[in-house]
């Protein structure tokens, strides 16, 4: 057993607690009384400054043996059960009180950790910025211009406000690319990170591979000339639990994270108007093979390539979906692996059906996660295309069963749910993939302690 001492101890002070009162009532047992507080005491002490067994001081052995002495000879004396019972329920009652705090706090924590950036990509993003700002740079936007907006070239897009992760997902496409020159990858990030992203990408290159860094705060849109200002929203996650379509009505209920398109995803037709197909990857994934065969799809009409997800069905998430404007068969879809014919969508005018729905629904129900989840999947109603199965593995951000062999056959990778990859957090048998795509010899890295 894990920390067995420890564990040995807290037990031998919880019935050294129960009875220590009745010891004390004795008629001519101070001397019993006092070594039994002592041995309280040390053992209090002890457990202070020790939660596993290596934080044990070296003679602890005695002190339990001790401990456990006191506590026979304390059984040996005839003292009123009632009130031993009494004080047991009383500390009970303690600790389960102190179990419930505990667990809350570790709840909160928890939350806390995921959704605060650690502090090695702050100061990661922070020293990017000043940098850029101090040194001369040799920026070849004009150079590149032509190739952002060429067609004929295989275009990703990432949404991200994160360095570290548009970088790693960057680099893994194009370490499995057959040919890297055809490549053109377009980062769209807020004001606050956009020098850092910036100055990164112009010190580290990817083959023949080109990145273009967008500030989508800065970007000037039709519909937003005299609309509220832009901003970046993040791709949207939803913590589902479910049963299978298929299981059997006693099967244990299977929790999924289901993310969706955000709002900044339904700018994409208007932010590259000269283009007419892009993959959109999100920043929690990898990627193990040449993605080059999506763009020969033949997408049949459909506007969103999507893994989808039919174990979940569209019925299945009612609470959040609500109504019956919808098909409750079809299958569930995910992002962070999307190819999009942006002709089709603008053919269909996509973007207005989403602002409409969204508007329509905001007027009906509360949450703007929940009017987000349900304007995000019924504007693509009928337009997914379904990819195959091992295009796209889900899952290595929350889920610790995942088969080996399954990972190693997908072509990308999603760490989808709480326990992102660059977190301490993360699953540590999924870290190693994402980890040997990073950059270990980047200076700024070594100073933030980010390979630590």
């Amino acid at each position: 057993m894990k920390d067995s001492m420890v564990k040995k101890l807290k037990g031998q002070l919880f019935v050294a607690r129960a009875y220590y009162p009745s010891v004390a009532k004795l008629p001519r047992q101070d001397k019993l009384s006092r070594e039994l507080k002592q041995n309280i005491q040390e053992l209090e002490r002890v457990l202070s400054e020790s939660s596993t067994d290596g934080d044990l001081p070296p003679q602890i052995a005695k002190k339990l043996q001790m401990m456990e002495a006191t506590i026979a000879k304390a059984k040996s004396f005839i003292v009123d059960c009632n009130n031993v019972d009494k004080k047991l329920r009383q500390i009970y009652d303690m600790t389960e009180d102190e179990a419930n705090f505990h667990m809350k706090q570790s709840a909160f924590l928890y939350q806390l950790a995921v959704q605060t950036m650690p502090k090695s990509l702050h100061c990661l993003s922070m020293r990017l910025t000043v940098e850029y700002f101090g040194s001369p740079l040799n920026d070849m936007e004009l150079s590149l211009a032509e190739k952002y907006i060429d067609p004929t070239l295989h275009h990703y897009v990432i949404f991200s406000n994160n360095v570290l992760a548009s970088s790693v997902v960057i680099n893994s496409t194009v370490m499995h690319a057959k040919e890297s020159r055809n490549q053109v990858f377009h980062v769209l990030t807020d004001g606050q990170n956009y020098f850092a992203m910036k100055l990164w990408f112009l010190r580290n290159t990817y083959k023949e591979a080109t990145v273009q860094v967008l500030n989508i705060e800065h970007l000037k849109l039709d519909s937003h000339i005299k609309a509220t200002p832009l901003y970046l929203s993040l791709p949207e996650e939803f913590r589902v639990s479910f049963l299978n379509v298929d299981s059997p009505p006693m099967a244990p209920i299977r929790t999924e994270y289901i993310s969706i398109f955000s709002h900044s995803h339904f700018l994409l037709p208007e932010i590259f108007q000269n283009l007419k197909k892009v993959v959109v990857l999100d920043d929690d994934v990898i990627v193990q093979q040449d993605l080059s065969a999506l763009w020969s799809l033949n997408m049949e009409g459909k506007v969103n390539g999507a893994v989808q997800f039919c174990s979940l069905r569209l019925g299945q998430l009612k609470k959040y979906l609500g109504g019956n404007s919808y098909d409750k068969k079809s299958c569930a879809w995910m992002s962070g692996l999307n190819v999009i014919d942006l002709d089709r969508w603008r053919e269909l005018d996509l973007t207005e059906t989403y602002r409409k729905l969204m508007h329509e629904l905001a007027m009906h129900e509360g949450s703007s996660e929940v009017v987000a989840l349900h304007a995000s999947l019924l504007s693509f109603q009928d337009l997914i295309y379904a990819l195959d199965g091992t295009w796209l593995l889900s899952g290595l951000g929350h889920d610790y069963g995942i088969d080996i062999q399954a990972i190693s056959k997908a072509a990308v990778l999603h760490y989808n749910g709480n326990m992102k990859p660059w977190l301490e957090l993360g699953i540590p048998k999924y870290r190693g993939y994402w980890k040997k795509y990073l950059n270990r010899d980047d200076q700024f890295l070594s100073q933030c302690n980010v390979n630590s």
